[in-house]
């Protein structure tokens, strides 16, 4: 099974579409987790995902209780700058929904709260506050490919272990 993306209320058009043709590039199937902050047909975002948008395996959720209903909780692991862990200590697995929330208000402070084991970051020893969130999705989704393929003999969405 491949690795899941979801967004929650994503509200930056060119973010989702840069996440849609990263997506498309090792499909992984990308949940968007309503209300979103614009329409799926705005230009920039179609702009940002250039013709992929036909390879994304796109699911729009209208909140995050219907995500929550068609997600199993146990597959999912959540990346937030609030996170003391690091990304590096995942439990990916094939399966996995790596989660991420808006660009504006980051993860939720009620998932943080009710799944500290499950949260995780990407240090920083800048200044930044956050990463641009197309950006965190590329390092935390490549991570659990090396991850996930380095574990089984088969290679995730066509990947060969690293030497």
């Amino acid at each position: 099974m491949p690795l899941h993306i979801a967004l929650i209320q994503p509200q930056i058009p060119p973010n989702t579409g840069n996440i849609a043709r990263l997506c498309a590039a090792v499909d992984s199937p990308l949940h968007l987790i309503g209300p979103l902050g614009f329409s799926l047909e705005e230009s920039e975002l179609r702009r940002a995902g250039l013709d992929y948008w036909d390879l994304v395996d796109l699911w729009v959720h209208p909140d995050w209780f219907a995500f929550r209903d068609a997600m199993n909780r146990e597959r999912c692991l959540y990346f937030s700058a609030r996170a003391t862990r690091s990304y590096w200590e995942a439990p990916y697995q094939t399966n996995s929904c790596l989660v991420f929330g808006s660009e504006t208000d980051g993860m939720p402070e009620r998932i943080l709260e009710k799944h500290p084991e499950r949260c995780f970051t990407i240090p920083m020893s800048g200044p930044v506050r956050s990463l641009n969130l197309a950006t965190a999705v590329g390092i935390v989704l490549y991570e659990a490919i090396r991850q996930t393929s380095s574990a089984s003999s088969t290679p995730v969405a066509g990947f060969s272990p690293p030497l």
